[in-house]
């Protein structure tokens, strides 16, 4: 059994961000992570002021080093389970059987990405096939775009995109767009492609084109996919942290959920969440997890000045 101030679960921007601002103030902080990052598949990572265009794992192998040399403890393995100890404490639970205890829990678990299951899509994921035109529109620029829809955002999404390149095709569903949808495609010379696509075409390990049930074949050299977000909130779920409707985590500005005492950042509960978001999100959750820390630091102070001890 071991003591931390505070258990961060997931090891990504997000938590890794919020133990360095715990670590520097102090705080005995272990992050627990499973390793499996949702933009491993990414060769670069975009957006993140000062560090455009850096592999995903170097960010994350700088970032362990720093809040390592600040006496940040780092466990590769996955939590089970957390636990209700006291009136503020927890146990945490991990799958070799590890048991230990905290004062306050980040949770930084992320979310997954379900995609369509349309043969080749999943092969080509974070190569030509994306998700995000903010990390990925500016590497496919003027290229050969295509947009998979099926959403109901998934218009105003191709219109996104369509910053990004003059050459943009939206493929969806045979009747699915109104009048004022088709004509806000027309206008700006997006390409309407009605029917339901059967494969990816790839030719020298690159996305070719997009060939439909019918037989077209539409050439693309990108295409972007808005996937369903599904986050790995089942610890915080266990643990009677409310959800809304849609079964996001509920959480103030600070990450703090409706359990007392745990938080959350990144893309566990915030979908849109870019990395430099989640790093953001990590550190503002770190300094209400250090307030709420002190707040309690000073009751047990004022309680054992006053008992004599």
């Amino acid at each position: 059994m071991t003591d931390f101030d505070v258990v961060i679960v997931g090891g990504g921007a997000a938590g890794l961000s919020a133990a360095l601002v715990l670590s520097r103030a102090l705080r005995k902080v272990l992050v627990v992570d499973s390793g499996t990052p949702r933009n491993a598949p990414a060769a670069h990572m975009h957006g993140f002021l000062s560090r455009d265009g850096m592999p995903p794992s170097e960010l994350l192998a700088a970032g362990r080093d720093e809040v390592k040399g600040y006496g940040c403890e780092i466990l590769s393995g996955a939590v089970t389970e957390l636990v209700r100890c006291g009136q503020s404490g927890f146990w945490v639970l991990l799958a070799d059987g590890q048991r230990v205890s905290a004062r306050r829990l980040l949770i930084a678990t992320g979310l997954r990405d379900e995609l369509p299951e349309i043969p080749g899509l999943a092969d080509r994921w974070a190569q030509d096939v994306l998700h995000c035109p903010y990390c990925h529109g500016y590497e496919v620029r003027g290229r050969q775009l295509g947009v998979l829809g099926g959403s109901g955002d998934a218009v105003r999404y191709a219109q996104i995109v369509r910053q990004w390149a003059d050459d943009v095709v939206f493929f969806t569903n045979t009747g699915s767009l109104t009048l004022t949808q088709r004509s806000e495609l027309t206008a700006r010379a997006i390409g309407i492609v009605e029917g339901t696509v059967k494969q990816l075409l790839v030719e020298d390990d690159r996305l070719s084109g997009v060939e439909l049930e019918d037989g077209r074949i539409v050439p693309r050299q990108a295409l972007f996919v808005p996937p369903r977000f599904v986050p790995n909130n089942d610890l915080l779920a266990k643990l009677g942290c409310d959800v809304d409707d849609s079964g996001w985590v509920v959480r103030d500005s600070t990450g703090g959920t409706t359990v007392p005492g745990v938080w959350t950042a990144g893309n566990v509960a915030n979908p849109r969440a870019q990395v430099i978001t989640a790093a953001g999100e990590g550190s503002a959750a770190a300094i209400a997890i250090n307030a709420h820390l002190v707040e309690e630091d000073v009751r047990d102070a004022v309680r054992n000045f006053t008992l004599g001890f």
